[in-house]
């Protein structure tokens, strides 16, 4: 039969073999607690892309709260913007028809002050009609006096015209000395041919006989003897 040693584990052996198995325990503990390689490769990346602030967030992406409050201020300020900009363009609108219905009642006044002025020369310079009887023709007369700076008023010339004539425009005198010298006095103020071709105003009729040429040319010659024909009172 065979023999078989018969070992003696001695007191060395019994301590040997206990820091064996504390080893062992030890390597399996550290082999569990620690990542793998791999592990530890992944999460160092994912800390590299995705920094983590202190609220939760990445720094990359913006609190939605925030994007929203940001939006809601862009919108206000875009809102009063265009409130203010109706604002002005009301108050430029406004000005503007102000500065037009200004120009357009300016233009309106200045259009009729023209008419009114048009309307004044054209009756200044339209003939004025008088009637054809002796107060016409010594208003007409005292008209023509007055432009050409003749002095005489209404109540000389009608005294005077009544004295010579009684009115009428056709009277001749064929017995004074002027008839007798072949120049009788005709007309209302009874005037003479050279003293009537001498006096004669212009822009009335070339005819002795002619009632406003007649007084005008009397009315002219007294002013210039007489001063006017108001300070005639006979035959002169």
């Amino acid at each position: 039969m065979p023999r078989f040693t018969t070992f003696r584990i001695t007191r060395s052996h019994k301590i040997a073999t206990a820091v064996l198995v504390s080893a062992g325990a030890a390597t399996a503990l550290t082999a569990t607690a620690a990542p793998s390689s791999a592990h530890t490769t992944t999460a160092a990346a994912s800390t590299t892309v995705q920094p983590v602030k202190a609220n939760g967030l990445p720094t990359t992406v913006k609190p939605v709260t925030s994007n929203i409050t940001q939006a809601e201020d862009t919108a206000k300020d875009t809102a009063k913007t265009a409130k203010t900009a109706k604002i002005v363009d009301a108050s430029s609108v406004s000005d503007h028809l102000k500065l037009t219905a200004m120009a357009q009642s300016k233009a309106a006044k200045h259009a009729a002050k023209q008419a009114a002025n048009r309307s004044t020369h054209r009756k200044d310079l339209a003939p004025k009609h008088y009637a054809n009887n002796l107060d016409g023709w010594i208003r007409q007369s005292l008209a023509i006096m007055k432009a050409k700076g003749i002095p005489g008023t209404y109540e000389g010339l009608h005294r005077n015209i009544m004295r010579e004539s009684s009115g009428n425009p056709n009277a001749v005198n064929d017995w004074d000395i002027n008839a007798i010298n072949g120049i009788p006095s005709k007309g209302l103020l009874q005037v003479i041919q050279p003293t009537f071709d001498t006096y004669h105003v212009t822009g009335t009729a070339d005819k002795l006989t002619d009632p406003v040429a007649n007084i005008t040319a009397a009315a002219n010659y007294a002013a210039h003897r007489y001063g006017s024909i108001d300070n005639v009172n006979s035959a002169y």
